[in-house]
């Protein structure tokens, strides 16, 4: 069986003490609120940079349609006015006064359609370029949510970095000069038991895994000597005696 100073096996328990906190550190590390809050925020922003993508792509199919209707409207607007001035010019003979008023009054409808179609697409690029607008400052004020969101994170990362900095050299200093044979059959232990290898004997329980030692196995282990390593039969932990 493996023996160490007494004081080295208490000092082990200052050891566990270290590795457990760095342990929830890095578990704190991994799962900080904060991660999800960028992650959401991320999303965010992306689902609105897809609608600002798709509200541009309207609008601007949009105005080329009301810049093609604005173009026929304006066709035949001036188709009208050439022969309004032909008529207007007295060169033409009655017979061709007749056929260009007769088209004069075609242009008029043609137009006065035209015109109805150019107002709906301005009406409609109206409704578009306001629902664009909107989506744009969802999508600024998204983007600033989650630029908020990665600064949190990098402030709490960087916080608890400088935790397990100081974790990690206080854990060197404690552990320095400890008995070797101890601290290796320490780390096989801690490795097997989630994180925990060592644990007070206080009374008849074992703090690591919070069993009551039976009479028989109580009396071999306080018959043993203190510099003597003993462990639980239950969960294989080592124990540590003579802690108040």
């Amino acid at each position: 069986m493996t023996s160490a100073p007494v004081a080295d096996q208490h000092r082990l328990l200052e050891v566990q003490a270290l590795d457990t906190r760095g342990a929830q550190i890095a578990h704190q590390r991994a799962t900080h609120p904060a991660r999800a809050a960028v992650d959401v925020a991320a999303a965010r922003a992306v689902e609105l940079d897809e609608l600002v993508v798709e509200a541009r792509t309207l609008v601007g199919d949009t105005r080329r349609e009301l810049a093609k209707a604005e173009a026929d409207v304006e066709q035949v607007r001036s188709r009208a006015q050439r022969d309004q001035a032909r008529v207007d010019s007295g060169a033409v003979s009655v017979k061709d006064v007749q056929a260009i008023s007769s088209e004069l009054e075609s242009l008029a409808r043609r137009q006065a359609h035209l015109e109805d179609v150019e107002l709906e697409v301005m009406e409609r690029l109206e409704v578009q370029e306001a629902a664009l607008a909107e989506v744009e400052t969802e999508h600024a004020a998204a983007a600033a949510v989650h630029a908020d969101a990665v600064a949190e994170l990098a402030r709490v990362l960087a916080d608890l970095d400088a935790q397990t900095a100081q974790v990690v050299a206080d854990r060197a200093q404690r552990a320095e000069g400890l008995d070797a044979d101890l601290v290796a059959l320490y780390d096989r232990v801690r490795a097997k038991s989630g994180g925990l290898g060592v644990a007070v004997l206080r009374g008849h329980r074992c703090e690591g895994c919070r069993l009551e030692l039976n009479s028989s196995e109580l009396s071999q282990i306080l018959a043993t000597p203190a510099d003597q390593v003993v462990r639980c039969d239950e969960c294989g932990r080592i124990l540590v005696r003579g802690v108040s």
